[in-house]
């Protein structure tokens, strides 16, 4: 995989009877189509850190992610294809007293393993100390010098990368739609974006503080606004409803979306537009950003809970 490579994402139109009832046009940006692992915003993100890392020739890359972290298993398999070693700060100790049991029940710690990253399981209580100097210095200490890279993936540079998603052809939409984690990729968006656009965030999160992340990048421009009401009660969080809807939508699309981001973002871009919340003759474009291979520790999680999950295509 090249990261040097300038990659154009193909947008592919949705049918459903809502849109055509509607007069509303509907497209997804295959952004999830990149790489099976570093995919989407990933990718994005990802691209000038990797590239900065070796600017500065650092051997290694450190950063930090929750047991089921998209950008964990990301950062593992871009470091190894990139000649880099990584390093994940994981939170959940509870997680580090049996690896080999760990691995064995999740995913996502396994793609990340056996693409050489070593893991830290810490305490949420030390997890939340992570961004302090001295936690920095003691895992200097630890492993050696690192290149660091936030949780999530979001700072300037990854910024950079996210604003390369939207093309010259993307200038014919009127809203661009995207879930929203940390705030890098929406930030990329509203910075690249005509000014005629707007941008609407769906966040994942049920939290005010992405407001001033996003700002932090993007500050210059007011053409965007968050729709909070989809996020389902929070990070990971779900209803059977949206479960449903995940299976119903990749039947008739054959689109695959994640339960955490993208299935959201569907699911509250179909409800705005049955409540008529887009004019007629609107052109939506909504960015798939990746996360599909969250989807088996998912499936596990509702397996033990007997309830439905979502169906692979």
């Amino acid at each position: 995989m090249n990261f040097n490579k300038q990659i154009i994402s193909e947008n592919q139109q949705i049918h459903l009877s809502i849109l055509e009832e509607k007069k509303v046009e509907l497209f997804i940006k295959r952004e999830d189509l990149i790489h099976p692992f570093v995919s989407g915003n990933k990718f994005r993100k990802l691209k000038y850190n990797l590239a900065e890392a070796k600017k500065l020739k650092k051997k290694a890359i450190l950063t930090f992610g929750g047991a089921y972290s998209n950008h964990i298993a990301a950062t593992a398999v871009a470091g190894k294809l990139s000649g880099l070693k990584t390093f994940g700060i994981i939170r959940g100790d509870e997680l580090g007293k049996n690896l080999k049991k760990t691995l064995e029940e999740n995913a996502t710690l396994r793609e990340a393993h056996n693409n050489g990253m070593k893991f830290n399981f810490v305490s949420r209580e030390i997890y939340r100390q992570k961004d302090s100097f001295g936690f920095t210095e003691k895992m200097k200490n630890k492993w050696g010098d690192f290149y660091l890279v936030p949780e999530g993936g979001t700072n300037g540079l990854a910024v950079e990368g996210c604003q390369e998603i939207l093309t010259k052809e993307d200038t014919v939409f009127n809203y661009i739609c995207v879930a929203v984690g940390t705030g890098g990729t929406i930030a990329g968006l509203i910075k690249s974006k005509k000014k005629k656009q707007k941008v609407i965030g769906f966040p994942a999160l049920n939290g005010g503080f992405i407001v001033e992340e996003i700002k932090k990048y993007a500050i210059k421009n007011d053409s965007w606004s968050l729709n909070k009401d989809y996020h389902f009660g929070g990070y990971a969080k779900y209803t059977e409803e949206l479960i449903q809807f995940i299976n119903d939508f990749s039947k008739q699309t054959n689109i695959l979306l994640d339960p955490v981001y993208t299935g959201k973002m569907l699911f509250g871009i179909l409800d705005l537009i049955e409540k008529d919340y887009f004019p007629e003759n609107s052109k939506i474009l909504a960015i798939h950003t990746g996360g599909i291979q969250g989807i088996e520790g998912f499936n596990q999680k509702l397996e033990k809970k007997n309830q439905q999950i979502i169906n692979n295509l």
